[in-house]
């Protein structure tokens, strides 16, 4: 039976959706601007000849991706600077400006056709944010970045303030609301602490996503010791392999930022745990197992002997890839920077973070049948994570740990980069950005939402039979000039057989129009079978 109204509801979108096809999209001209900031490998980076200018697009990309990406994406950092520099000499990488810069951080390989949701970023988000009045590069704009270099690289950070001079010139001198997801989180966070003025100056509100304020401990801890996989599932076979990205990560100061802050108050403190074995002095030659157990500064040392004969073969040069101290000095001030940055008092900050899942908070390599002999070896050991609550990636104790004066802090059970095609995020980003009217079931002071729902179902028995019904709304955008309400009728009947019960639903779809060129449409459906 609830086939027969799914069905029903199937049709009524399908309908709406060939209705609303070529329509334009409703524009609100009131809106503040958004700038949408990404985090950790969430923008398009292109590598440019110096010969020829020619670019070619590195990351992301699924055919020819691991080559492309040892050739023109590893890096070495440069402590004179804080900069990391491409190995090789003749190109340098730079973020296409598309579309306001929204191109950059939309969908991360516009090739890719088959499994296109793995390279979402942004995507998702500025679909619905255009959906609610918002205009690519007069009130949506976004800002990709390189993000191997430090969150507070100079050249990135004058770059961010080029672009938020750019927003708010183009919106008409209207301030910003900053959106961060992840990582780009510190990078704002180190650009308010560093540009005060200028963060004044344009910037209304900030909303965080998913920031790792205080780190991601377990996560960045064995992406340095084993390296990481951006994909999963099929993807693997043709995306950058673990060990490449494992390669260009120990030269990334991004990374090194992202590692565990050891001056926080942890709840409980992070730790890296390793299986040892040791030989006894019995005189016999036997040995034993035991746990060894590292906080965040003690286990500095073992990265360092773990990847003290890391190298890399860059075509056909051997070259080392140490643990590097230069950049774990450098990201020690960058956290610094982050601890003393403060709020101006004229800016809004709400901080959204993920719950619900397990969250990798301590690493331990090894077991007591197989130990760690030799650390140089760690690299092939498969982790085993403590975890805690999180989005799978932050931690939540990391993530409410933003240090500023927040007027809202909540948490939506969802997953690292998925919240942000959350429902309830979109409901509290129209509520904190005063898109349409106001929402009287979202409460601030109690950081928490009320969700009600256009969707109702009911279903009960009467004499025999079983019957339910069900109402649907949506709102859609169209040029009919038709100024009246209009009611259709649908019926959907499925003979009975030995499987399924004879049934039959029936439904009236009416089309209200508004006065802005929206339309609003109510589905009511009740359906009847043979009770069973």
């Amino acid at each position: 039976m609830a086939l027969l109204l799914e069905e029903i509801i199937r049709s009524v979108e399908a309908f709406l959706k060939l209705k609303n096809r070529n329509q334009k999209p409703y524009v609100d001209p009131n809106l503040d601007p958004v700038l949408l900031v990404p985090g950790i490998a969430g923008s398009i980076l292109h590598a440019v000849d110096h010969e020829n200018g020619k670019e070619e697009r590195v990351w992301v990309r699924i055919f020819g991706a691991d080559h492309e990406f040892r050739t023109k994406m590893w890096s070495r950092f440069d402590p004179s600077t804080g900069k990391t520099i491409s190995l090789d000499p003749k190109t340098s990488i730079v973020v296409p400006q598309e579309r306001a810069g929204l191109h950059a951080i939309d969908v991360l390989d516009p090739d890719l056709i088959v499994g296109r949701e793995s390279v979402f970023y942004f995507h998702e988000m500025i679909v619905e944010m255009i959906g609610w009045g918002f205009e690519e590069g007069k009130t949506l704009f976004g800002f990709g970045y390189d993000f191997r270099q430090s969150n507070r690289l100079q050249e990135t950070l004058d770059l961010f303030a080029k672009k938020l001079e750019t927003v708010y010139k183009a919106s008409g001198g209207k301030k910003i609301n900053l959106i961060s997801h992840s990582m780009g989180g510190l990078l704002v966070k180190c650009f308010m602490g560093l540009h005060r003025d200028i963060f004044e100056k344009y910037v209304q509100n900030w909303i965080a996503i998913a920031a790792p304020f205080r780190g991601a401990p377990g996560y960045i801890t064995s992406t340095l010791l084993n390296g990481i996989s951006f994909v999963n599932g099929w993807e693997q076979n043709f995306f950058v392999s673990k060990w490449s990205m494992h390669q260009l990560l120990i030269e990334c100061p991004s990374i090194y930022e992202l590692m565990c802050c050891p001056y926080f108050k942890w709840e409980l403190p992070p730790v890296l745990e390793l299986w040892r074995e040791k030989q006894s002095n019995d005189g016999v030659g036997t040995s034993k197992v035991f746990l060894e157990s590292y906080r965040s500064l003690e286990s500095l040392e073992v990265f360092t002997k773990s990847l003290s004969k890391n190298t890399a073969d860059y075509c056909g040069e051997i070259i080392d890839l140490p643990f590097n101290w230069k950049i774990m000095d450098w990201a020690h001030e960058t956290k610094r920077v982050l601890a003393y940055a403060k709020l101006p008092s004229q800016v809004k900050f709400y901080n959204i973070y993920g719950t619900n899942l397990e969250t990798p908070h301590s690493v331990c390599y090894g077991n007591e049948n197989m130990p760690v002999r030799d650390l140089t070896n760690l690299r092939y050991f498969q982790p085993t994570y403590i975890c805690v609550d999180g989005d799978g990636t932050v931690p939540v104790e990391s993530a409410m740990a933003d240090g500023l004066e927040a007027v809202a802090r909540v948490g939506v059970p969802g997953e690292h980069r998925g919240i942000l095609n959350d429902h309830r995020v979109f409901r509290m980003l129209k509520q904190w950005l005063n898109v349409g009217e106001p929402d009287p079931f979202y409460n601030p002071i109690n950081d928490y939402v009320i969700l009600p729902t256009t969707f109702e179902m009911e279903e009960h028995h009467e004499k025999g039979l079983e019957v339910a019904s069900v109402k649907e709304s949506w709102d859609i955008i169209t040029d009919d000039n038709n100024t009246g309400s209009t009611v259709s009728s649908i019926s959907v009947s499925q003979p009975g057989d030995d499987q399924n019960p004879q049934a039959e639903a029936r439904a009236t779809l009416t089309v209200h129009p508004q006065n802005d060129g929206r339309q609003h449409v109510e589905l009511n459906a009740v359906s009847v079978s043979v009770d069973a």
